[in-house]
């Protein structure tokens, strides 16, 4: 089988189309991969930049949909179940999946849909519910929402019954914005912080932010008393700096989040990954599958991401 490697950690440029051996052993869940997930992490991955480091050469991609073509004899998964999975190397025609971070692929998603769906729609639980305490009829604001993990976050944070505001660079992507469900939509042309404060009544009561840089103290100054900031990456490449009085004067919080944060109780994952089942059978979570580039155009579907190209997620097609 083939599948696309870092050999040397020096971005999509150099990421090579190689002959692999057949992954796992006996008991591997290994999976026929239909599609993949490309995003921001794949991107650091692929310049040596991603917190978890992996010794070269590695197979890139994090997150796919396909077929089991191979479980063990006590796996809750069959030869020939439709699954979406969290697991490294899944830039590859066949994959040895992690069967804790395997789940099933709702039947109302196609595998393009699967492949978009698992970091980012379970970071945005994660984000959202577990760490930000989202109830129903607060208000959210997410930024860069026309990327995959802004689509997943409105989307997410639509089903849970939240007014969400959006913040975009563009208006082709406010359109992506309000396609996911956003009931307002912000220009980063136009002075969006007084926008937000003015269309939210004073502040919102949790921002979700995946950007960070520039972005970030605004974000701050657009929380109601009492609201939660919700780190989710750094897509603007600078990490920014907590002024910590901001925290105490105005009794708002700052809080970080990674999707790894929902396996800290018993079947967490798992019970995270049924509920966005549900809200996907019933129609609330529809993935936004933008550019899909064929398995020979990596190197393309990572420099799309780097350009900020994305409108919703950008997605690699495995295998017929």
């Amino acid at each position: 089988m083939h599948g696309w490697q870092v050999l040397r950690p020096e971005g999509p440029d150099a990421v090579a189309f190689v002959e692999l051996p057949d992954p796992g052993g006996p008991d591997a869940l290994v999976v026929k991969v239909r599609a993949a997930g490309v995003g921001f992490p794949d991107l650091l991955m692929s310049w040596g930049k991603f917190q978890v480091r992996q010794p070269t050469p590695f197979t890139l991609g994090w997150e796919g949909a396909g077929e089991v073509v191979r479980a063990p004899a006590d796996s809750q998964f069959a030869v020939g179940d439709r699954v979406m999975t969290l697991s490294f190397g899944c830039y590859a025609e066949l994959l040895a999946a992690q069967p804790e971070t395997t789940f099933a692929l709702p039947d109302a998603l196609s595998f393009e849909q699967g492949a978009a769906l698992p970091l980012n729609y379970l970071t945005a639980i994660a984000g959202l519910k577990r760490r930000g305490g989202l109830r129903a009829g607060e208000t959210v604001l997410v930024q860069g929402a026309a990327g995959g993990t802004g689509t997943a976050a409105v989307q997410v944070a639509t089903a849970l019954g939240a007014r969400v505001f959006a913040v975009v660079s563009s208006e082709e992507k406010a359109d992506v914005a309000r396609s996911a469900g956003a009931q307002e939509v912000f220009l980063t042309s136009a002075d969006w912080r007084a926008d937000v404060l003015e269309a939210s009544g004073g502040g919102v009561n949790l921002v979700y932010d995946p950007v960070g840089g520039s972005r970030f103290t605004d974000s701050l100054r657009c929380l109601a008393s009492e609201g939660r900031l919700i780190v989710i990456g750094f897509a603007a490449g600078e990490i920014p700096q907590v002024a910590v009085n901001r925290l105490l004067l105005r009794n708002i919080d700052v809080r970080g989040c990674t999707w790894s944060v929902l396996a800290n109780e018993p079947d967490g994952l798992r019970k995270a990954a049924a509920e966005l089942g549900t809200m996907a059978e019933a129609g609330s979570v529809r993935p936004p599958v933008g550019t899909t580039f064929p398995f020979a155009q990596a190197p393309q579907a990572l420099q799309a991401v780097e350009q900020r190209r994305s409108l919703g997620k950008t997605v690699l097609s495995v295998a017929p």
